[in-house]
């Protein structure tokens, strides 16, 4: 009897292939073969999910910018629930956005990953539309919790400069963890953070 395979759940086991790869060798080395080895796969296997390396790559990157969406969305409602001002909104707060920080193993996979595609597709024009979707969408978020956090009579423009400035340093932070995890540590990007919303 043939076996049954999950599509989607092969899928997922390619992308995290995919994201060990990048984390290990860089975006460069992973190619449909190379992610193949790294699954445990023959590249027949992967190719009867993907046509081929930049089918494969926009996929992995979808599959990130959904994983972080997800993260920080599920968040949201913490924060609009709690009182303005209050410990429990300023925790809301953090919790949502460290969600987007590298602060364990799993999330150091996927912003490692995350961060590569955003870069790549300045070069890849097949990954722009998602490099653009992934903007869009952390924005949004971030937006949210800028208007959470100041006078509902602030300026528009104001509040997009607050926002682009947190995500400027929310960016910062992933970049100095990924490079110096010695130094920025879990504790010392939380305190970062922490120093950023008590000047907001």
């Amino acid at each position: 009897m043939p076996k049954i395979v999950d599509a989607e759940a092969r899928r997922q086991d390619v992308v995290e292939a995919v994201l060990r790869i990048i984390a290990g060798d860089g975006l460069e080395r992973a190619s449909l073969r190379e992610t193949a080895d790294e699954a445990g796969l023959a590249v027949g296997s992967v190719r009867h999910y993907f046509a081929g390396s930049e089918e494969l790559l926009a996929f992995a990157f979808a599959s990130v910018v959904d994983r972080i969406v997800r993260r920080l969305e599920a968040s949201l409602p913490g924060v609009h629930a709690a009182e303005p001002g209050t410990p429990e909104h300023r925790a809301a707060i953090l919790t949502l956005l460290c969600g987007l920080l590298p602060l364990d193993g799993p999330r150091a996979l996927e912003v490692c990953a995350w961060m590569a595609f955003r870069n790549a597709a300045r070069v890849r024009p097949f990954l722009a539309a998602e490099a653009d979707r992934s903007h869009r969408e952390v924005a949004v978020i971030v937006g949210s919790v800028i208007r959470a956090l100041r006078p509902e009579d602030q300026p528009t423009e104001s509040l997009v400069i607050e926002a682009e400035r947190l995500l400027a340093t929310l960016d910062g932070l992933c970049m100095h963890a990924l490079l110096q995890p010695g130094w920025m540590t879990r504790e010392m990007c939380v305190d970062v953070l922490e120093q950023h919303l008590d000047g907001m």
